[in-house]
C-alpha cells in the first residue's frame, strides 16, 4: 500500500511555521553580526538577551516543525526538476535545519560556559548545559560565529535556488511555500 499522496502546496500550519521561523532567522543574524562590535553597556547585554531569547524561538519552533513534518509530509518535488536538483534540494533544506536546530543548542552551550545564565524571555531560567570553563567558551564563541556564516551561505544558496526556480524556470517551486 502506498504512502499519502503529498499535496501540490505546504499546509499553511507549515507555511507560517517556516516564515516566521525565516524571519526570526534574518533578524538573528543581522542583530548578531551588528551586536558583536558594540561597546560594553545597555545596548549590547540588551541586544545580547534578544538575540538569545528569540535564537530560543527559533529553537522551539524548528523542533515544533520537525514534529508537524512528521504528521503532515512535504509536497513531492516536480518532475521537471533536474536528477542534481532532486539530490541537493533535500540536503540544502536538512542542512539549514540541522544549523536552526544547533546554533541555539551551541549558543546556549556558550553562555553556560561563560558563566551566564540563560533566562528565557528575562523570566524562565534554563539550567547551564555545562559548567563555566573559559577555553570551552572561546571554542564555542569561535563555533557559534562560523555556523552563523556557513548559515548564511546555505540561506544565501536556498534564496538563489527560489529566485531561480520562480523567475528563470516558472515552475510553481516558491508557490508552494507561499500563502
Amino acid at each position: 500500500m502506498a504512502g499519502p499522496v503529498a499535496a501540490v502546496g505546504y499546509h499553511p500550519f507549515a507555511k507560517t511555521l517556516h516564515w516566521l521561523t525565516a524571519v526570526l532567522v534574518l533578524g538573528l543574524l543581522g542583530v548578531g553580526l551588528w551586536m558583536v562590535g558594540l561597546p560594553i553597556g545597555m545596548t549590547k547585554l540588551l541586544a545580547f538577551a534578544w538575540h538569545k531569547w528569540l535564537g530560543l524561538c527559533v529553537f522551539v519552533l524548528t523542533l515544533l516543525r520537525l514534529a508537524w513534518r512528521r504528521l503532515s509530509p512535504p509536497p513531492a518535488l516536480p518532475a521537471a526538476l533536474a536528477p542534481w536538483e532532486r539530490r541537493l534540494a533535500p540536503l540544502v533544506h536538512w542542512a539549514l535545519l540541522v544549523l536552526i536546530v544547533v546554533q541555539p543548542i551551541e549558543g546556549w552551550l556558550m553562555s553556560s560556559a561563560g558563566g551566564v545564565q540563560v533566562f528565557w524571555f528575562g523570566y524562565l531560567a534554563l539550567p547551564d548545559l555545562v559548567p563555566r570553563d573559559q577555553h570551552l567558551f572561546r571554542l564555542l564563541r569561535a563555533a557559534h560565529h562560523y555556523l552563523a556564516f556557513l548559515l548564511i551561505g546555505i540561506i544565501a544558496l536556498h534564496v538563489a535556488a527560489v529566485i531561480r526556480h520562480d523567475l528563470a524556470r516558472r515552475d510553481g517551486i516558491f508557490r508552494r511555500m507561499w500563502f
